[in-house]
């Protein structure tokens, strides 16, 4: 098979360095190494345990290799809150970008004209710094899939259990607005800083990253959430073109290893979701054992049923789910099933099958990116855990006091303090650290609730996050110094602006383009500052623009390089203020 342009450039990216260019330069040796590489890797594809398995789960896996070898292209989200939604949406369209036909959530989707990262100069420039800024998340576009299929609405209280690096977790965010609460929870302490980072990157309201074994969730809020998303981890089999490097390691016996903890992680889900909530289990496997192996076993407890997922993701390139599979050992041949593997078949009852065609399938060849299942599940009201809501709780006897690390609302001095300096204090206002922090008024709700443990027998008392062990929430509104109010943060200042005057300054939009292009001015220049005035203000074109600054002799702006990069470019400047001197 020939290996594609793509796929050859994937390549030269990834063995480039000084002295290999220099041997490319010479020529002989450099080809050498990049055909002898192309050679070993097609090698490892077309050998592959993971073709081979594939040819026993679908009849024309020639189709889907042909569609799983090259190189994925750039995929990407624009922030429907973003204020700059339709210069971005221009800006992607003007240098060949196409929309996602399928993607019918709030914002947009759209697929890059070149190869995930392989943008160069100002393109790449630009899309760094929307990214940085929030105002675009890089996903792949399958995994756009699931949060479409969970269909959150503004107000809702989500959980997603499995929730780093956080691209759902951010899409999520999209479909609340500032309202409701998203709990992101991951439970391996370096993915949970990945998370923050994203969702303190996104900038939303509504998101609460909190840090547990998804196996043993607590229960809170104490009525359940209405809707819970389980992006497990698995095998990655429907990957290749994002990791050649599972050509080579893909082994049946790995989905089998991982099938009990993706079923416990699910079957928590549906405990901690309401009555006639919606759970969405997905995985980027194309194993059944990873998928309707796992579905069925939930289905068996009698708790959920599926709702065909098809209906609800019309345009999406998919099929239905299987309900029968073989046994596959480590050399991906069919085997017999081993009695103890009795939860790994296909499922006998009629009942439960019948309802695994209702699971959806993305090939990658069909859908022209990465593999990927997912199955929507509705928990039936007469499973509504009535064993738990006959009893009455007792006090826990355990106190359950928040450690100082954790968020609180702010105090009534704090208040007091906010309505001096801004004219009024937002509502939802927390402080952890050196920060305050904004969220939504369900995330105080969810604070405020009482909360049960050991399956409904003990009751603790609201007023305080434990047992969940929260690490961030909330946007980032302001910084704090020695105890004080110190500025507001970028990010949050255009938002802050709805509903509070404080240290926000009109000017004319020549102004902040002065700055932006790298000119301090004077503080003369902003008439409605006292004589005295120094320190953090935003200032306020007239179409809304806000630009944090310091006042000192001169006024500097306290903004990224990032966002100053985005704020040039939807202003029509240069995107580089040096060459604007």
């Amino acid at each position: 098979m020939l290996v594609s342009n793509n796929l050859r450039n994937a390549i030269f990216r990834l063995l480039w360095n000084p002295r290999t260019q220099r041997a490319l330069d010479g020529g002989a040796f450099g080809r050498r190494v990049v055909e002898s590489r192309e050679s070993s890797w097609r090698e490892e594809a077309e050998g592959s345990i993971l073709l081979k398995a594939v040819s026993h789960w679908r009849k024309d896996s020639e189709s889907w290799f042909a569609g799983s070898y090259d190189r994925l292209p750039e995929t990407l989200r624009v922030n429907p809150h973003t204020p700059d939604k339709e210069w971005i949406e221009s800006w992607l369209d003007g240098i060949g970008a196409s929309r996602t036909p399928w993607f019918s959530g709030p914002g947009s989707a759209w697929e890059m004209p070149f190869e995930r990262g392989s943008a160069i100069g100002e393109i790449k420039n630009i899309m760094t710094a929307l990214h940085d800024t929030g105002r675009i998340t890089r996903q792949e576009s399958v995994s756009m899939l699931p949060v479409l299929a969970l269909n959150p609405s503004p107000g809702e209280c989500i959980l997603d259990l499995c929730a780093s690096p956080g691209s759902k977790t951010t899409q999520i965010c999209e479909h609340l607005g500032d309202t409701g609460a998203v709990i992101a929870n991951e439970v391996i302490s370096g993915r949970v800083n990945t998370l923050v980072t994203n969702v303190q990157r996104h900038g939303s309201r509504s998101a609460v990253v909190v840090q547990h074994d998804g196996r043993h969730f607590p229960k809170v809020p104490g009525k359940g959430f209405e809707r819970v998303l389980v992006d497990v981890p698995c095998t990655g089999s429907g990957t290749t073109r994002k990791n050649p490097d599972v050509w080579s390691k893909w082994r049946p016996s790995a989905g089998r290893s991982l099938h009990s903890l993706q079923f416990d992680i699910l079957r928590r889900a549906i405990a901690v979701t309401k009555a006639g909530g919606r759970v969405v289990y997905s995985t980027c496997s194309l194993d059944p054992v990873e998928n309707e192996a796992v579905v069925a076993r939930v289905l068996a407890e009698g708790k959920v049923r599926v709702i065909p997922s098809r209906e609800l993701l019309p345009g999406v390139p998919s099929e239905y789910g299987v309900s029968d599979w073989p046994c596959l050992d480590d050399s991906g041949e069919p085997s017999e099933w081993d009695p103890v593997d009795e939860n790994l078949m296909p499922p006998l009852d009629e009942e439960i099958s019948s309802q695994l065609g209702g699971c959806l399938r993305v090939w990658n060849d069909a859908i022209g990116g990465g593999g990927f299942f997912l199955a929507v599940l509705e928990k039936t009201p007469e499973s509504g855990d009535s064993s738990e809501t006959a009893r009455i709780p007792f006090p826990s006897p355990k106190q359950y006091i928040d450690p100082d690390s954790f968020p609180r609302p702010i105090s009534q001095k704090r208040k007091t303090e906010l309505e001096n300096e801004w004219g009024s204090s937002p509502s939802s206002l927390w402080f952890r650290g050196k920060s305050l922090l904004w969220s939504t008024d369900e995330v105080m709700e969810i604070w405020e609730s009482d909360r049960t443990r050991k399956s409904g027998r003990e009751i603790v008392p609201g007023g305080r996050w434990r047992p969940l062990k929260v690490i961030h929430l909330g946007l980032i509104a302001a910084r704090l110094r020695k105890g004080n109010l110190d500025r507001i943060v970028s990010k949050a200042s255009r938002r802050l602006h709805e509903e509070v005057s404080g240290p926000f300054l009109d000017v004319e939009g020549t102004v902040i383009d002065d700055i932006l292009r790298g000119l301090e001015p004077h503080r003369n220049t902003l008439e409605e500052l006292g004589d005295e005035e120094r320190g953090s203000r935003i200032l306020v074109g007239p179409d809304g623009y806000c630009l944090a600054v310091w006042v000192g002799s001169r006024v500097t702006p306290m903004v990224s390089e990032s966002e100053k990069t985005v704020m040039r470019a939807v202003r029509g400047l240069t995107t580089d203020s040096r060459e604007e001197e």
